[in-house]
């Protein structure tokens, strides 16, 4: 929220090299280089929480997150976004994380790149993940799961990042398996990692009116973002003291396996976001992939639309972190459990869908739904319902014949901080884990899915996905008091694993599989979530809250 307007004389700043004057208005330096210079490169996930990294920028050469910077705290001093980085450098950092499958929506990327080069200034050593996963406290990144980026900040800094040398990648070919694998358009290029994947809240035109939920259900309308928050009247959300709660009671038998999960929250980072003019069609709040199915059926573009017509001008309407907590589908909670011979029980937070995917793997398992009070649920969640109706059977040792190709666990073996989970998915894919817990934590990934078309994006997938699931098991967790209402607000409540929580994790893919290209990285998901839990021993409820590493 910006302070009402006085005499104060205006602020004089240096903006990637270029001197400019902004009203001393209060705003803090992430509106000043969004909303009034068009800057687009640092981006939005969170303002003004603070917790996401998506807006660093480098102040007089040091990183600093631009949502909680009051732009008068920065006057007289040089501010550099990511376009502002030398041309060279920056097309380095960009050819690094492409080549190494560390981007694949490219909306936390720039905040990281920045950050990187900042720490790359101070000539860290190349091989020092040390220095980088400390410097990605400040970071969340919902796809990737972070060695990829390790994997960049060594190309990039040890000198092999940049396209030389070698095989030439088709990327038009790593577009279609990032598609396959994160379900809807995704486009692969150097300048998808600079953030320049055409992101609905970047492209929409200067002078847009700005459309935020208001607390009646409705949208309150303002010439500039800061004004359409403030006549919403929103509140800074915060993380809460209150407990997770399991909603479900497992039922009762005398079962092999039980679990029990609460609602998890899909955590992705751009915000639900979209525009229109009067007349026109919505720009799409997924215009370069991400959310794993936790924006399928959102309403911002229904609202851009109607708005738009209503006001006769472009709308942009923008959800802030607290909006899409409140507003978004999460992840069902279960209860459930099974008997070595499939037979069991599944309860489940009523959601269209479930049953359906819960009987394309687990056919002997009952789905009991329930009406749950509690935010919204969806099935469009990542392998929503048959992943937790694979992770019981891997459990219950309740395995599918490899012969007839069904979909299910073909093998599932556990020791002493380990275990291994083959699984079919619905989609075909079979994906092998190999999770160890200690003494020395560890995560080994084996997928066939069908013509790989891109290694690099493939791995990358599965990367991100491994990570996924070792946060579903072990710390992803939303608090919901008993009256429904959602406590944890800010992204860093979520419990999504920073890169000092993960294991390292390798990937072997099939190359040799040339049916036709299927979605992987949903079987690694759910093979390292099995895998993971039975290595801990398989404790009844999730998150189990033990770490991995």
């Amino acid at each position: 929220m910006t302070d009402v307007a006085d005499d104060r004389p205006p602020l004089a700043l240096t903006i990637d090299g270029r001197a400019v004057e902004v009203p001393d208005d209060g705003s803090t330096l992430l509106a000043v280089l969004r909303e009034r210079l068009g800057l687009r490169s640092a981006k939005d996930g969170c303002s003004p929480q603070g917790q996401c990294g998506c807006c660093t920028v480098l102040v007089d050469g040091q990183p600093r997150v631009a949502c909680v910077t009051p732009a008068r705290r920065v006057r007289g001093r040089a501010v550099t976004t990511l376009d502002g980085l030398d041309a060279a450098e920056r097309q380095a950092w960009g050819d690094a994380f492409c080549a190494t499958g560390a981007s694949q929506c490219g909306f936390c990327t720039p905040g990281i790149v920045v950050r990187l080069s900042g720490l790359a200034a101070k000539d860290t050593p190349a091989d020092d993940t040390a220095a980088v996963e400390q410097a990605l406290l400040a970071h969340l990144c919902r796809c990737t799961g972070w060695r990829t980026i390790l994997d960049a900040w060594s190309a990039h800094v040890g000198g092999t990042g940049a396209a030389g040398p070698g095989p030439v990648r088709d990327l038009v070919a790593a577009g279609e398996r990032a598609t396959i694998e994160g379900r809807s358009p995704q486009r692969v290029g150097p300048d998808v990692a600079l953030g320049h994947g055409g992101f609905a809240d970047d492209e929409a035109p200067a002078g847009a009116l700005v459309a935020v939920p208001d607390p009646a259900g409705g949208w309150a309308v303002g010439e500039s973002l800061a004004g359409a928050r403030a006549a919403a009247g929103k509140v800074q959300g915060r993380r809460t003291t209150a407990e997770l709660r399991h909603p479900l009671a497992v039922p009762d038998g005398d079962w092999a396996a039980t679990l029990r999960t609460t609602w998890v929250e899909p955590a992705y980072l751009e915000t639900d976001a979209s525009w229109c003019v009067p007349g026109g069609d919505p720009a799409t709040p997924l215009a370069n992939g991400g959310a794993f199915g936790g924006k399928a059926r959102t309403d911002v573009g229904a609202a851009a639309r109607s708005l738009a017509d209503e006001h006769g001008r472009p709308v942009r309407v923008v959800l802030a972190r607290e909006d899409a907590v409140r507003r978004g589908p999460k992840r069902p909670p279960v209860a459930g459990g099974m008997q070595p011979d499939g037979t069991g029980v599944l309860r489940v937070a009523a959601t269209d869908g479930v049953a359906a995917a819960v009987a394309a793997v687990a056919p002997r398992l009952a789905v009991e739904p329930v009406d749950v009070v509690g935010p919204p649920t969806s099935c469009d969640a990542r392998a929503a319902g048959w992943a937790e109706a694979l992770v019981l059977a891997a459990g219950a040792g309740a395995l599918t014949p490899d012969a007839g190709g069904d979909a299910g666990v073909l093998a599932a073996d556990r020791g002493d901080g380990r275990a291994r989970v083959t699984l079919r998915s619905p989609d075909g894919a079979v994906a092998t884990a190999d999770v160890a817990v200690w003494p020395e934590a560890h995560v080994t990934v084996e997928v066939a899915c069908g013509a790989v078309l891109d290694e690099v994006v493939l791995r990358s997938y599965c990367v991100g996905a491994a990570h996924m699931g070792l946060g579903w098991v072990t710390s992803e967790g939303l608090a919901v008091d008993e009256a429904g209402e959602v406590h944890d607000l800010t992204i860093r409540s979520f419990g999504v694993l920073r890169a000092v929580d993960t294991p390292p994790i390798d990937v072997v893919v099939d190359t040799a599989d040339t049916g036709p290209p299927v979605n992987g990285s949903d079987a690694v998901f759910v093979a390292v979530a099995a895998a993971t839990w039975l290595a801990q021993a398989a404790p009844p409820a999730w998150p189990t809250g033990v770490r991995v590493r």
